[in-house]
C-alpha cells in the first residue's frame, strides 16, 4: 500500500505495510463508498488531521478578542 505524505516543499511517496482488522476494513469500504484499501485509508488518515485542527480551532473558544456587531454584519437583513 502506498500512502501520500504532503511535506513543505512537494510530495513524497510513502511505502508502508499496516495490518487492518479485515472486518474493520469491510465495514469502512461498505460504509463509505469508497473502492479501494488505500482510499480508505488516505480518508482515515485526511479525517484525523481535519479533526486535530478542529480542536485545535476549538481550544481557542473564549480566547479571542473580538470588535464588531454582528446585527450591522448581517447581509440577510
Amino acid at each position: 500500500m502506498c500512502i501520500y505524505i504532503p511535506t513543505n516543499t512537494h510530495w513524497c511517496n510513502m511505502r508502508t505495510n499496516i495490518v487492518i482488522d479485515d472486518k474493520l476494513m469491510e465495514n469502512t469500504l461498505k460504509a463509505s463508498g469508497l473502492q479501494t484499501k488505500k482510499e480508505a485509508v488516505e480518508v482515515g488518515l485526511k479525517a484525523s488531521i481535519m479533526l486535530k485542527k478542529q480542536r485545535d480551532i476549538r481550544s481557542l473558544r473564549g480566547k479571542l478578542q473580538w470588535q464588531g456587531d454582528l446585527d450591522d454584519m448581517r447581509t440577510d437583513k
